[in-house]
């Protein structure tokens, strides 16, 4: 019989928070009656993360890669290891749902089962995430509406200070009302963050992988999107609650992180968008980062020189 679920979770030089996340995840797949796996692909961690799992956690399935895959080859690699591919074809020995967690994520009791529980009982869900809390316990945004020319003029560009509050968490800016996250029932959503993201077998089969010229960012966005168009819908769980203390990995390469997103955003433009959006959006992100490049003169010199390169890079990219 195929598993029920394979949990894939991709790291990089985070070791402790790694092994608080699958400790987390154990706690509540061994409550969650389900057949599952764990999957950990290392991406070459020089801070022994590799060796403490195998050390912790003999029964997570290791693959230790010689190189840093990002997070979609990463993924990739584990897909492909539990027999999918990137044609769309059926394979019924594959694990019937697979769950992408990242590694600096903290699984509360019950999420498993609530997530596992929403592809069952909607048909036609594809991609299910998690509600997400920070370390803290305050409310962090967890699923979004595909992103528009308007999250690229709240990103880069100054506002009043009377709006900015109200646009930034607001559906112009992709994000859903808080209270449809406190009503604790599943709802639609472009896509949830890649923290945590439950997708269903068929959905996989009909899709392919994560695309790998994505290394990193907006990957998730590109699979929701066709998820989406090949007639799935994608919805967030509220009762699933997962801390994430977000962003532990690419905090550590700050500079070389806004060149990735901005990359992988204009690569997701150019992939799904009309020609005109594409060029509006070239045009908006070139005069906001030489907005930013303005800005970061007031900086201390080597955080300044380090941002100032990477908005001059993301500047040539448009």
């Amino acid at each position: 019989m195929p598993l029920d679920l394979a949990v894939i979770i991709v790291t990089w030089n985070v070791r402790e928070l790694a092994l608080n996340a699958i400790r987390t995840l154990n706690t509540d797949l061994d409550q969650s009656g389900l057949n599952a796996e764990i999957w950990v692909v290392d991406n070459a961690s020089s801070d022994g993360t590799a060796e403490a799992i195998r050390t912790k956690f003999p029964k997570v399935q290791l693959i230790a890669s010689t190189e840093n895959l990002g997070f979609a080859g990463g993924n990739n690699l584990a897909l492909r290891t539990l027999g999918f591919c990137d044609d769309p074809t059926p394979n019924p020995s594959s694990p019937c749902a697979v769950f992408l967690l990242n590694p600096d994520t903290l699984t509360h009791p019950g999420a498993i089962r609530a997530l596992y529980a929403t592809l069952t009982d909607k048909p036609d869900a594809g991609v299910v995430g998690a509600r997400l809390d920070y370390e803290d316990g305050s409310f962090q945004h967890s699923a979004f509406a595909f992103p528009g020319l308007a999250q690229i003029v709240i990103d880069l560009f100054p506002l009043p200070p009377r709006l900015v509050g109200r646009l930034y968490d607001s559906r112009i800016n992709g994000r859903y009302p808080r209270s449809w996250y406190d009503a604790g029932k599943p709802f639609r959503v472009g896509h949830p963050l890649g923290a945590t993201m439950l997708i269903r077998r068929e959905a996989i089969e009909q899709t392919g992988l994560f695309d790998q010229q994505f290394f990193m960012y907006c990957e998730e966005i590109d699979w929701c999107m066709r998820i989406q168009a090949a007639g799935w819908r994608n919805y967030c769980q509220p009762a699933a609650h997962v801390t994430h203390l977000s962003g532990q990995s690419t905090s550590q390469i700050r500079a070389q992180s806004l060149v990735n997103l901005w990359r992988s955003r204009l690569r997701l433009y150019k992939k799904h968008y009309s020609p005109l959006k594409v060029w509006v959006a070239r045009l908006l992100i070139r005069w906001g980062m030489r907005l930013q490049i303005r800005r970061a003169q007031t900086l201390p010199a080597e955080t300044r020189d380090q941002l100032v390169a990477a908005y001059q890079t993301i500047v040539a990219l448009t």
